[in-house]
């Protein structure tokens, strides 16, 4: 265990980890005094699949749709982030 300590201000945070559908990436930038956040950004791996399946079904009959997406399984929530 460590002490948790206020970050400066202005700094940048940054952490990428492999989850189960590819690379979580999270960004962090803390704000003029250093104790809050001032942005977040959190990219979930289904942001860049999403792209994917967007070539993936082009030319194809709606009845191939389900069988395109849950190949790619998707996160829906984890777009939304």
């Amino acid at each position: 265990m460590t002490d948790c300590r206020v970050p400066l201000p202005k700094a940048v945070g940054f952490a990428a980890v492999e989850g189960w559908r590819g690379e979580i990436i999270y960004w962090l930038q803390s704000g003029h005094t250093g104790d809050v956040i001032n942005r977040c950004m959190v990219r979930d791996p289904s942001a860049v699949n999403w792209l994917a399946l967007e070539q993936a079904i082009k030319g194809n009959i709606v009845p191939d749709f389900p069988l395109c997406n849950k190949s790619f399984n998707p996160s829906y929530s984890g777009h939304a982030l």
